[in-house]
């Protein structure tokens, strides 16, 4: 853990940088009259955000929360979400939030082992907040956004408040201010510490490599409780406006990116698919769009070239993970080059601003550019370590590098291009198959929309490779021409032994490709062994 410069005498006071709440106090009270947030017809200014955020912290303290508490917030998008967030970064709290799309299990399971004491609730999610309540025995007051059956409204708390002045409070940059958990894709989640230093960090590297706009107007339709949060401080820090979504809707989402001239969003891949093929980008106007992010999930090169033709050159992606802020790598606007660059349509692009990453073999020394190794960042956005987790923040850190799990290739100009999860790769014959690579060329062909490759158990075989794909729109699957397709361009060995069509593929409630539930049908009460 680093040192707390702020008492350490060997470090001069003037080397002691901003905590996270400086920078929001920062960004709230730059710009009072500006719009902050729009939700529908409601607009809220910076002066009304920061008066809110001054409220909700009193309203905090008077339920106990102080320095190395918890708080929980489990919601929809909603301006006091962010407000939520930040009263409790500004109480030298820890913030931890519950996915809207969770079961009740899953947030007991968070509230206790992320130690909530407040939760915060939407009225939406009063009964669900109720039944947590009950069973996690953390939690020690339910506070709800607007009047609802449970809890007290946290609104009226805050007009009784009275003004309170926002004012950052002097903690250790190393304080863990937000406890954002892991999906639990191989397992419980797990609670990734990420300090007031890590957060920092993220918004000099987000607004130096995500494409950020001089007056940006950010869309966020996916959780703000979540990672779509991660653009909002650097947002406002340049006198911007976000425009919130409680849920995303094709239409919805291309109407206000033409009513409030949105010019900056982030997507997960499935959401940018469901545009093209349920949404007509055409009939709208969307030339107010200078960058659209994209990741989370890998996108298949030929719906990338869909998506360029739909809304322009504004298209980037970006590469990261909860452990490091969301934060490794980015593909340019400008690098999306179909023309002059088309390897690059399949790179996740080349380290961000402030982050150093490597390929590294097993042992931990670094690869030479060609071969697969893992993915391992070094940055001040890697996270502290997983909280009450011990031996698994050693192994994810080990050898002084954040260990991603994602294995790659580092091309001769420094692009960086993903083969697989670590834990995804299938051992065939002896053969080591990447399913990313058997997946992009599936969704090469005209006929395939999606797809997702894993491996099945055979006694044959060990693991034989198995195609899941989701046909396009008009379109009839032939699986022996596909088939065929991968043994011409990857080998017979990683060549799909089976394909099966599916209408669509599963996905995790942050709009990944679930194939922890496509397995699960198979391997159960086989033990798979993750190489």
């Amino acid at each position: 853990m680093a040192p707390d410069l702020s008492s350490n005498p060997a470090v001069p006071p003037y080397l002691v940088g901003p905590s996270y709440g400086d920078v929001i106090v920062e960004a709230l009270t730059r710009y009072p009259t500006r719009d902050a947030f729009v939700l529908g017809k409601r607009r809220v200014t910076y002066g009304e955000a920061a008066d809110l955020v001054g409220r909700t912290q009193q309203v905090l303290l008077d339920h106990g929360i102080r320095s190395g508490r918890g708080v929980g917030v489990l919601s929809p998008n909603a301006t006091e979400v962010f407000v939520a967030q930040a009263a409790t970064f500004l109480t030298g709290a820890r913030y931890t939030g519950l996915h809207p799309m969770g079961s009740v299990d899953d947030h007991v399971f968070l509230c206790e082992d992320a130690e909530i004491e407040v939760l915060i609730a939407h009225p939406a999610f009063a009964e669900t907040a109720a039944r947590v309540a009950e069973r996690a025995g953390s939690v020690k007051h339910v506070l709800s956004i607007g009047p609802s059956e449970v809890g007290p409204d946290l609104l009226t708390l805050c007009a009784s408040a009275g003004p309170r002045r926002l004012v950052a409070p002097a903690v250790d940059e190393e304080t863990t201010a937000w406890l954002q958990y892991t999906g639990g894709t191989t397992g419980l989640p797990k609670g990734a510490m990420l300090s007031h230093r890590a957060l920092v960090q993220e918004v000099l590297t987000l607004t130096a490599s995500w494409g950020l706009p001089e007056k940006p107007v950010y869309l966020a339709s996916s959780p703000i409780t979540h990672a779509a949060v991660l653009p909002v401080v650097p947002v406002l820090a340049r006198g911007g406006t976000v425009v919130l979504q409680q849920g995303f809707d094709p239409d919805a989402w291309l109407s206000a990116v033409e009513n409030e001239r949105v010019n900056y969003a982030f997507v997960v891949p499935t959401m940018l698919y469901a545009m093209l093929d349920k949404a007509d980008p055409a009939a709208r106007d969307t030339s107010g769009l200078e960058t659209l992010c994209y990741g989370a999930a890998p996108m298949s090169p030929s719906r990338l070239l869909e998506a360029q033709e739909a809304f322009g050159p504004v298209m980037m992606q970006v590469y990261g993970q909860t452990e490091c802020v969301g934060m490794s790598t980015s593909l340019r606007k400008d690098e999306h080059d179909p023309v002059g660059r088309p390897d690059l349509l399949t790179s996740c692009g080349r380290a961000a601003a402030g982050v150093r990453i490597e390929i590294l073999d097993d042992d931990g020394a670094p690869v030479p550019d060609g071969e697969v190794g893992e993915i391992s960042v070094r940055s001040r956005v890697v996270m502290t370590g997983y909280w009450k987790r011990e031996q698994e923040s050693a192994d994810a850190l080990r050898g002084g590098w954040l260990h991603t799990g994602d294995m790659g290739v580092r091309d001769g100009d420094g692009f960086f291009h993903i083969v697989d999860r670590k834990k995804d790769m299938i051992v065939t014959g002896g053969f080591n198959v990447y399913p990313r690579e058997v997946e992009d060329v599936l969704t090469g062909h005209d006929s395939v929309r999606e797809a997702a490759v894993i491996g099945l158990p055979d006694d044959r075989w060990g693991e034989a490779v198995t195609a899941f794909v989701v046909p396009s729109a008009g379109h009839r699957i032939d699986v022996a021409e596909l088939t065929a397709l991968v043994k011409s361009r990857k080998g017979a060995h990683q060549a799909p032994k089976r394909v099966e069509v599916v209408p669509e593929l599963p996905t995790t409630g942050v709009g990944k490709i679930d194939k922890k539930a496509l397995r699960a049908a198979h391997w159960t009460g086989q033990d798979r062994h993750v190489h």
